[in-house]
């Protein structure tokens, strides 16, 4: 589909001026109460002036493909005695890196966030106190491409991102304020008094890699005392036009340290470096060699039988062949770095790019490396990862690690489909795995920022289908929903009824585009249950998931009290049940359909009416039973659905005996064939699809809600009151889980102590009950103890309410 090419913002160079202050009101005015939309103008950054380099960028497609450095910034300053405090609000369009004194600033990466820069900049702040010198200082900055000036790569041979998003040069702002301890402060901002010249950086491309010359490496260039009398003065520009707001979710940064498990030589002067698993990152490698040699890299999920290198499920956007990419696009588009040796010997990390890989391709050595001398970098966005799901099956300790893994490295600030290939936020995806997510990690910063992003990228008439806006209008309302199922979410979860009110009135709009673009109620475009074995059609789980919206609105209404509302979106999630059970429920459905999808989405929507679920249970396991293997056979958003349905209408033991299998199709089948992230399809791929894909991670959720029986309850959001419901399928024995609510910790753990008898410890936080849900027979009984002593509760039925403590349940034959 061709778009109109969005405004190419063209930007000049700009520097910092040191000014003296008294202390002064830096308030502002706010979009909302203790909002993430804050104005950072309460920093003054309006006194400072976005800067670039001189450059112009390349009149051509074919030029961005040729040497381009990346430029560095310099500012020496004077400070006093005395600080108390000093603090850097920085960001860019593009990526930036900063130091002071030579001093790295910060953990953070790949900073600031992906945006869209004509729209919104979230500002990064740092506490730099200790890193003031006395008297004499200096700020470097090195500007990188990211995603507002990226290469005009044709991904499937069509789609520019140049045209595509708001783009145009690399450009910094920033203001470091000195606070001193007798009230006075002093800023520096960045202006023309800045001086630029170019380093080390020769290419970047948050896509393809990183071209390093550590010839051209400038000695002592962001240090006090350096001469920058040939260097030039920063030019200043009108910046990507987009509002400046303080960063309120968690950066990107490093996590994880990978030391290589094996190192083979599969031809001459090529060796390949095993990381063990398959990660999103980069690498770090010592370098040694004569001064002008090149090492290149490239990087794969994947080796051939012969131990060469399969880079093809990690090409950029399926460009495999000459020409697809456009004009000066390379033939195959490879995740590569490069570097050629300086001086003397280095440690070597590629800036401004990531990759997905388990393999590195290194050529150009003159002997082989050692595994001391090579690091996997494992980063994203730094969510708590407090949360914990484990059991007696090494099957499902795997199939939770491979999906933890999949969820974290798909998270570079937005959250990928595939980090390598596109590195697209799409809606579908957060979907099928927002709720997953939030069971694994605390995800509320990172899923305001995620909302806000489709707020940015949606247009009046139209779905799309990624945040930030990619220029991809194809899948329909299951991808562009997820603006409105993760608001639902972080209300469900978090009781986030701030965001509620604050988005409430764009909710409306977008409804009512809804109702535009679908006015008799039922979708009859987009894609549908993506990467399902058989056919879905998508009038089945789009107007499902328009049901979905309606009564997510009616919910929110109800948080309003706008009555009128509440009524009118209750009315409209009756109309589009009743046209849904019409077509796929009260007639049979002729056509070739995945029945596993079928039943599963009616049931999880509720369609079905009660007096009928007795029929729907029993067509929903006739299709369990004639899937592959007696497995799913279900795609992005079937799958989630049958997990659950399945938990509630049929077992939850069913769905492990699936889980806990390790044939075709299923998470053990990818686990047995040496998955160490879940595939994007259920058969492996080795040329075309990714090895890295959090789709079908939902299963993840399912060990949470199920194993664990930790869910929230609708009615009492943010865990105010919950639901603890464990199950104990034969063949596990224990069960631990962990989750961090609101109100503090929740655990859920059992353990089977012999044929009929089982132990549960639960700990329900502060401010928290829990409706506790376990199976308790005729011929049973049940012993509870709160806080290490005895305690009387009905416990005729198993079903009961727990305020909050630490239990001890054991429930035994009489």
């Amino acid at each position: 589909m061709k778009l109109s090419p969005r405004l190419i913002w063209v930007l000049m160079l700009c520097g910092l001026t040191f000014t003296v202050f008294s202390c002064q009101n830096l308030s502002s005015e706010k979009t909302a109460k203790n909002s993430p939309e804050e104005s950072i103008t309460g920093f003054n950054l309006d006194n400072a002036s976005w800067i670039t380099d001189a450059k112009p960028l390349p009149e051509k497609d074919s030029l961005f493909y040729l040497t381009h450095p990346a430029p560095i910034f310099r500012k020496e300053f004077n400070s006093k005695d005395n600080i108390k405090k000093a603090t850097l609000y920085i960001t860019a369009a593009g990526y930036y890196e900063a130091t002071i004194n030579g001093e790295r600033i910060g953990k953070n990466i790949l900073d600031p966030a992906w945006t869209d820069f004509s729209k919104r900049i979230f500002v990064s702040e740092y506490d730099i106190t200790s890193q003031i010198n006395k008297n004499e200082n200096c700020l470097g900055v090195t500007l990188g491409n990211g995603f507002y000036n990226p290469l005009p790569l044709r991904k499937w041979g069509r789609r520019n991102l140049r045209t595509d998003l708001s783009v145009g040069k690399p450009t910094v702002i920033a203001k470091l304020i000195i606070e001193y301890t007798n009230g006075e402060t002093e800023e520096v901002i960045t202006d023309d008094s800045w001086k630029y010249s170019y380093g080390p950086i020769q290419k970047n491309s948050v896509y393809i890699g990183v071209a390093y010359d550590a010839t051209k490496e400038i000695k002592g260039w962001n240090t006090n005392g350096f001469n920058d009398t040939q260097w030039s003065a920063a030019v200043i520009g009108n910046g990507p036009g987009g509002d400046l707001q303080k960063a309120f979710f968690p950066p990107v940064q490093i996590t994880k340290t990978l030391t290589p498990t094996a190192i083979t030589s599969p031809e001459k002067d090529t060796y390949i470096v095993d990381m063990g698993v398959n990660f999103t990152g980069t690498f770090k490698m010592k370098m040694t060699g004569k001064k002008g040699d090149t090492i290149n890299y490239r990087f794969g999920e994947r080796i051939y039988d012969d131990g060469s290198l399969n880079p093809m499920t990690t090409v950029i956007g399926q460009i495999k062949r000459k020409g697809a990419g456009g004009p000066g696009a390379p033939d195959i588009a490879w995740q590569t770095d490069s570097y050629v040796i300086g001086d003397n010997d280095a440690w070597f990390q590629p800036p401004f790019t990531y990759h997905v890989y388990r393999y590195i391709e290194i050529s150009g050595l003159k002997e082989k490396p050692n595994t001391e001398d090579i690091q996997g970098l494992m980063f994203h966005t730094n969510v708590e990862n407090e949360n914990t799901f484990s059991s007696s099956s090494d099957l499902l300790n795997s199939i939770q690690e491979i999906s933890e893994r999949s969820f974290l490295t798909n998270l570079i600030s937005v959250q990928s489909d595939c980090a390598a290939r596109e590195k697209f936020g799409y809606g579908g995806d957060l979907n099928a795995t927002s709720e997953a997510y939030i069971n694994n990690f605390d995800m509320k910063g990172i899923y305001r920022k995620t909302v806000y992003d489709w707020a940015d990228a949606m247009k009046d008439s139209s779905f799309v289908d990624t945040a930030p806006f990619t220029g991809v209008e194809y899948c329909g309302i299951s991808w562009e929903s997820a603006y409105l199922t993760t608001q639902y979410y972080l209300y469900l979860y978090y009781n986030d009824t701030d965001f509620v009110k604050e988005m409430y009135d764009k909710n409306i709009k977008w409804m009512d585009k809804v109702a535009r673009i679908h006015p008799d109620g039922m979708v009859n475009k987009g894609l549908s249950d993506h990467e399902s074995l058989q056919p879905v059609p998508v009038q089945l789980t789009g107007t499902s998931h328009y049901m979905q919206c309606a009564e997510i609105m009616e919910t929110f209404a109800k948080v309003m009290n706008d009555k009128e509302n509440e009524l009118k979106y209750n009315q409209l999630a009756d109309h589009l049940r009743t046209l849904v059970k019409n077509e796929f429920w009260d007639k049979p459905v002729k056509n070739k359909i995945n029945r596993q999808t079928l039943f599963s989405t009616l049931l999880y929507h509720n369609i079905v009416p009660t007096e009928e679920l007795g029929a729907a249970k029993d067509s929903l396991q006739k299709a369990i039973n004639n899937g592959p293997s007696g497995h799913l056979n279900t795609g992005i958003f079937g799958t989630k659905y049958a997990l659950e349905a399945v938990s509630k209408n049929i077992s939850p033991e069913a769905v492990f005996n699936i889980v806990n299998s390790k044939a075709y199709p299923g998470w053990g089948f990818m686990v047995d064939n040496g998955a160490t992230t879940i595939w994007e399809t259920w058969k492996e791929s080795d040329g075309t699809f990714s090895n890295n894909h959090p789709m079908f991670g939902s299963v993840s959720e399912w060990f949470y809600r199920w194993l664990g029986g930790i869910q929230p309850d609708p009615e009492h959001p943010g865990f105010k009151k919950f639901i603890l419901t464990p199950s104990t399928p034969e063949g596990l024995e224990f069960v631990n889980t962990k989750y961090n609510s609101p109100f503090g910790t929740i655990v859920s753990n059992w353990k089977k102590l012999d044929s009929n008898t089982y132990e549960y410890t639960f700990a329900i936080p502060s401010g928290s009950s829990a409706q506790v849900k376990l199976a308790l027979s005729a011929s049973q009984n049940i012993k509870i103890t709160k806080d290490g002593s005895g305690f009387n509760t009905d416990t005729t039925s198993g079903d009961f309410d727990l305020e909050a403590g630490h239990y001890n349940i054991v429930i035994a034959d009489k």
